[in-house]
């Protein structure tokens, strides 16, 4: 059903909760006084949850009355506080425990309540995934639409996510076979950097202060999702289509992505999907040969979530022994039951961060899903359902004080920052939002509106200075040139990944002469 033909019932309720009694539960202490506060309106809780999925099953919308300022000192004392205490929690060593953390166990124990240890990590993973959309050129009108704005060498420093230890190798870059108008980013200009190709992604690998903290060498790949899901999913055809050697069948629109090349352009001459296994294939075997152990770690958010499973069923099924994980964000189904099976026979552990308001999980397969298989006695398996993979950590948008309850905001419930920030906040389904969470909450509203209107956050409010223009030596507002180690060429992208291979391999060598 096409969002714009739904249609919804306005019901005016009484406000949930008053400013008081949210600034009372984030200043809260961080264990006892949540679980006693839990316990006091355990009834209240379940009468509003019972509320809000009616109001989901009837496409229910509602209103909540205009806040007043009654409250809006503590708000203010509130906001003074945060935004002096540091956006990062203290990094704990967790090198002994990195297979538990990575999933050996299917994440058994540690997600309700939360390890502390994983909620790190999965905020690590998911920050790697929000890179794609901060570097990425939206901007129609620029030659560059759908590159990246920086090179690899200094993406993590622009977007500063330095702090997490690894560093950038290899950029992905993917392009579309089949009719999918929406998700291909394509510049107004006759001159373009690629009439063909889309920024997908990167390669990225810990440096040595992060793997000794982690236990082993990581290998990130991260994968680049879509804005707004509402046009992309309606785009699909839902075709599912064989991949592998078995019965495992994939979507249709995520397999061509993944695969699609074509020798006529820049930067797909080889697919995405060639470009990331030649690379992760190339790091595996050179710390393999300096005796390290290796993991790599497959990350995405939305459609990236899909192409993340993708490369973790080829990654698998080409290099043998290695420990795969994917940590995917909102991410849809993407094969049948078979790939699910074979996925789970060869290894690959994923963990599924889902928003219980988001759509976009319950997509393809809305009916049709894995729910079927409890018929399996009497249908046999139908190799034609759409099955989610892996273990589910399921979070709550009503579970945060900062953030607007009810509507139906597609955007905000899908929007990656909604995700990292609720994984932040998340203990336990039996106690409330973390009071010590320290990531930003600004971040939520950098692309959509999903704050409270007391935080006084303006919506979308992620930005380049002036929309990119800048004013030149005459006085004339003019689209900027991008720094010549900023534009796109597939031969310097070739040759700085050869100049970062020797000088990981230098600095190798000098390690080892230093015993």
């Amino acid at each position: 059903m096409a969002l714009s033909s739904m249609m919804y019932t306005h019901l005016p309720v009484t406000q949930a909760a008053s400013g008081a009694t949210r600034f009372s539960l984030i200043r809260s202490s961080h264990h006892q006084e949540a679980v006693l506060d839990h316990q006091q309106t355990r009834t209240s809780n379940k009468a509003n949850r019972l509320a809000e999925s009616l109001a989901h099953l009837l496409h229910l919308h509602i209103d909540t009355p205009p806040r007043t300022n009654t409250h809006s000192t503590n708000w203010n004392l509130f906001t003074e506080e945060k935004i002096s205490t540091p956006t990062t929690s203290p990094k704990d060593s967790i090198s002994e425990k990195w297979r538990e953390i990575h999933g050996s166990n299917d994440w058994e124990g540690l997600l309700d309540p939360l390890h502390p240890w994983l909620r790190r990590e999965i905020v690590k993973y998911g920050e790697f995934a929000q890179a794609t959309y901060d570097a990425f050129d939206f901007d129609s009108f620029s030659e560059y639409c759908g590159s990246c704005r920086y090179n690899h060498n200094k993406l993590f420093d622009v977007l500063g996510l330095s702090k997490n230890g690894y560093t950038v190798s290899k950029y992905i870059y993917a392009m579309s076979h089949i009719d999918m108008p929406s998700w291909l980013e394509r510049s107004h200009l006759a001159d373009t950097w690629s009439k063909h190709s889309n920024w997908m992604g990167f390669v990225a690998v810990s440096d040595d202060l992060e793997t000794r903290r982690i236990g082993r060498r990581d290998i990130v790949v991260a994968w680049r999702g879509t804005v707004a899901p509402s046009e992309w999913y309606e785009d699909f055809q839902r075709k599912l289509e064989p991949i592998g050697h078995g019965e495992a069948k994939v979507e249709h629109g995520f397999h061509g992505i993944y695969t699609a090349k074509c020798e006529t352009t820049r930067y797909n001459k080889s697919s995405a999907s060639e470009q990331v296994m030649k690379e992760v294939t190339r790091l595996v075997e050179f710390y393999r040969a300096q005796g390290e152990e290796v993991s790599l770690t497959i990350t995405g958010h939305s459609l990236g979530g899909a192409l993340a499973l993708l490369n973790a069923y080829e990654a698998a099924e080409t290099i043998p022994g290695l420990p795969i994980s994917v940590v995917s964000f909102g991410a849809p189904r993407v094969g049948n039951i078979a790939f699910k099976d074979e996925l789970n026979q060869m290894g690959v552990k994923t963990l599924r961060v889902v928003v219980k308001q988001d759509m976009v999980p319950k997509m393809p397969g809305l009916v049709l899903n894995e729910g079927l298989q409890k018929f399996d006695d009497i249908t046999g398996t139908l190799d034609w359902v759409y099955t989610h993979v892996g273990a589910e950590l399921k979070l709550e948008v009503g579970s945060s004080p900062y953030l607007k309850h009810g509507g139906f905001n597609l955007p905000g419930f899908h929007s990656l920052e909604t995700y990292l920030h609720l994984v932040d906040g998340f203990l336990s389904t039996e106690t409330t939002f973390r009071s010590n969470a320290r990531r930003d909450f600004a971040l939520v509203n950098k692309g959509c509106d999903m704050l409270v209107d007391d935080l006084r956050i303006p919506q979308c409010w992620y930005q380049l200075p002036h929309k990119g223009l800048v004013c030149n030596a005459h006085g004339r507002w003019v689209k900027p040139k991008r720094d010549p180690e900023d534009i796109p060429s597939p031969t310097r992208e070739a040759q700085q990944a050869q100049a970062h291979a020797l000088q990981v391999e230098m600095m190798e060598s000098d390690y080892a002469l230093s015993f």
